[in-house]
């Protein structure tokens, strides 16, 4: 029997064999928020950079810049807010996160009106709109697994993987053509609007209720600081064989994506003289891989088993990323195109069934630390690459950092292979040790099913597994 999420609506009753999320209306009230937020945040993806250049005159540093308070959050505070998430009510975060976003980017297009609109004061803005969407984040996959059941899990991130990849090409598709049409101060505005729309719908939504159920370990009194709190986190994630290997493959593949997106403009417009346009097709392809691959994660592992499966994707699909620093005019543009399709494939899947299998081996009193810990390892993979590729193409070409990025896509499969992943057949029941769906194993009579677990953090709380959150 599933709880409910405090702050969100309770889950609707179920019946026997119902796996579909939108019986949840908790569900239906994230994911419509969240269409509003994934439009917000595509759009701003567009439009906020060409302000800084339209409208402020900024540089390539000072856009590098940018792009890096936008993640810096992540970096900074993102092991702390999964501390803090899991002290507060989930529907009240997100619902202050969308708010705050949708106010710091309504503040930009206001500012350029009055003519007060300065480099430093967006640099601000994006900075804190960072801090917001740490939380919001951090939140969204808490809440999921207690708002839609764990028999529901893997379609219910496949929806919201599907909307992230619908949004990559909607949304910025969109972004470029109000930019086009109204300018980029005024398309900031559809991106606040869009942010407003999603907070004030979360804030209907968000009733008192408890707050989150961290506890001092051995039961009353004083709970842990902060500190205890996220080294509990930590040893969670990166102390399970299962977690750690998603962490991993999740942090290559980040390493590797950035690396490629970081060098794709100068390549395509100065190497290759293509049009913008062109590259924001090549872009719109990898979101069209993301869509494909969220929908098949379900059936690859109702085919194959859940670890089984993922693995399977990732060492199929993973090396498709050595074709795209092949890319160059004429069929090889071609080719990078499909490997680039089939990498975000890969990605696609992986995020389905790699986010369930964390959701559904994490206890609920961990889910923020352990969400926070992924995106802190991820994002900190995507910033690393951003400085890598800045450097190798400064010292030695944009063409090598662009075979440096392909090669870790396609290396981001030896994680999960070398792992015990690729012996799994199923998710493991919510809150119980999860080496229990592994094969093969021997028969037994059941005590020996946590010869396989990591020990548990001295001190902690009392759970029965340890695993892994683009």
């Amino acid at each position: 029997m599933t709880g409910t999420v405090p702050g969100m609506p309770t889950r609707l009753p179920t019946t026997t064999g119902t796996r579909s999320p939108w019986r949840s209306s908790g569900f239906r009230v994230l994911f419509f928020a969240s269409t509003l937020s994934v439009l917000g945040t595509n759009v701003s993806y567009v439009a906020v950079p060409l302000v800084a250049v339209l409208a402020l005159d900024a540089g390539p540093g000072q856009v590098g810049l940018l792009a890096s308070l936008s993640t810096a959050a992540f970096l900074l505070i993102g092991l702390p807010a999964g501390a803090w998430v899991d002290r507060l009510r989930p529907g009240t975060v997100l619902a202050v996160a969308d708010l705050l976003r949708g106010g710091l980017l309504a503040w930009v297009p206001l500012a350029w009106w009055f003519d007060v609109l300065t480099f430093e004061g967006l640099c601000v803005a994006v900075f804190l709109s960072g801090v917001a969407t740490v939380f919001f984040d951090v939140a969204s996959q808490s809440a999921l697994p207690q708002l839609v059941g764990p028999e529901s899990l893997v379609p219910a991130n496949s929806a919201m993987v599907s909307l992230m990849a619908a949004g990559n090409v909607a949304g910025r598709g969109a972004g470029g053509a109000l930019v086009q049409l109204v300018g980029a101060p005024a398309a900031v505005v559809c991106a606040a609007v869009g942010y407003l729309g999603s907070g004030l719908r979360l804030v209907r939504t968000a009733r008192s209720g408890a707050r989150g159920t961290t506890a001092a370990p051995g039961g009353a009194g004083r709970g842990p600081d902060l500190r205890a709190l996220i080294s509990e986190g930590l040893r969670h994630v990166l102390r399970h064989g299962e977690l750690r290997a998603l962490a991993l493959t999740g942090a290559l593949g980040n390493l590797g994506t950035v690396m490629v997106n970081t060098m794709l403009p100068v390549v395509f417009s100065r190497e290759l003289g293509l049009s913008a346009g062109a590259l924001g097709l090549f872009w719109a392809v990898g979101g069209v891989g993301l869509f494909l691959g969220a929908r098949c994660a379900r059936r690859l592992a109702d085919r194959f088993g859940h670890g089984r499966g993922l693995v399977l994707a990732d060492v199929c699909l993973a090396p498709t990323g050595l074709l795209v620093p092949l890319m160059d005019r004429g069929v090889w543009l071609w080719a990078a195109g499909a490997g680039w399709l089939l990498f975000a494939v890969r990605t696609g899947t992986s995020n389905v069934l790699g986010v369930s299998l964390r959701q559904r081996l994490t206890p609920g009193t961990l889910l923020g630390r352990m969400n926070a810990t992924f995106r802190f390892l991820l994002t900190g993979a995507m910033a690393l690459g951003a400085g890598l590729a800045g450097a190798m193409g400064a010292y030695a070409s944009p063409r090598a950092a662009l075979w440096a990025g392909g090669a870790l896509l396609c290396l981001s499969f030896v994680p999960t292979l070398a792992s015990p992943l690729r012996g799994r057949r199923a998710l493991p029941p919510a809150g119980t040790e999860g080496s229990a769906d592994l094969a093969p194993r021997p028969p037994d009579d059941g005590t020996q099913r946590r010869a396989s677990a990591e020990p548990l953090p001295p001190g902690g709380p009392t759970r029965s597994r340890r695993d892994p959150d683009a």
